[in-house]
C-alpha cells in the first residue's frame, strides 16, 4: 500500500490552468512555469496520463502559450470566465469522466485561478497536488500566500521532478530512460 501523498500514475490527471500568452509579460517566472508544465505534459503523454487545459477569457487574454499548443485538442481545452474552473457548467463532470482521484495542477495565477480551482477541487473530494515550480503569479508574495493557504487546506505541495518520479515508481524501464532525458 502506497502513502496517500504519493501521486500515482493510475490515479492522476494533469490540469493546466490558464498558461496563456496574454499573461506572459506580467507573470513572474512565466517561462519556467511553461517549461515545467511542458515536462509534465511530455511525461503524462508517455505514461498515458490524461491532461486538461483551461483558458481564462481567451478573447481578452489570448490562448495557451505557444510551447504548450501541441498538447491541446478540441476535447482537452476548456474555456472559462469564472476564476475557479469548478464553477463553470459541466467542468466537474468533465473531470469526473476521467475517473481519476488525483489532480496535479500547474498554471497561473497562483493566488487567483489556481487557488480557487484547487480549493473547489478539494471540496469536491479530489486529492490535489500543486506543482510549486509550475505555478506563478504577478507577485511572488501572492504565490507564497497561495501555497500556504493551499497547504493548510489539504493540497499536497510538490515539484515537477517529484511528480514524475512518483508516476514512474522505478528505474530501469524504457519509460524511465525516456523521461530521464526530459529532466536532465
Amino acid at each position: 500500500m502506497r502513502h496517500s501523498y504519493i501521486c500515482q500514475q493510475s490515479q492522476a490527471m494533469l490540469l493546466i490552468i490558464d498558461e496563456q500568452a496574454g499573461l506572459a509579460p506580467v507573470i513572474d517566472d512565466f517561462t519556467n512555469v511553461v517549461q515545467h508544465t511542458a515536462t509534465l505534459l511530455n511525461s503524462a503523454k508517455l505514461l498515458a496520463i490524461p491532461y486538461l487545459f483551461t483558458e481564462q477569457n481567451p478573447s481578452k487574454l489570448g490562448h495557451t502559450s505557444e510551447e504548450l499548443v501541441p498538447f491541446i485538442t478540441a476535447e482537452n481545452c476548456y474555456h472559462k470566465i469564472h476564476f475557479s474552473a469548478c464553477l463553470e457548467n459541466d467542468f466537474n463532470h468533465k473531470l469526473a469522466d476521467y475517473k481519476r482521484a488525483q489532480v496535479v495542477v500547474t498554471g497561473t495565477e497562483a493566488h487567483v485561478c489556481v487557488l480557487q480551482t484547487c480549493l473547489d477541487l478539494l471540496a469536491a473530494g479530489f486529492q490535489v497536488f500543486v506543482v510549486e515550480d509550475a505555478i506563478a503569479s504577478r507577485n511572488q508574495n501572492h504565490k507564497k500566500l497561495a501555497i500556504k493557504q493551499l497547504s493548510v487546506a489539504g493540497a499536497i505541495i510538490t515539484c515537477t521532478e517529484s511528480v514524475i518520479f512518483q508516476w514512474l515508481e522505478k528505474a530501469g524501464t524504457d519509460q524511465f530512460r525516456a523521461l530521464l532525458q526530459l529532466i536532465k
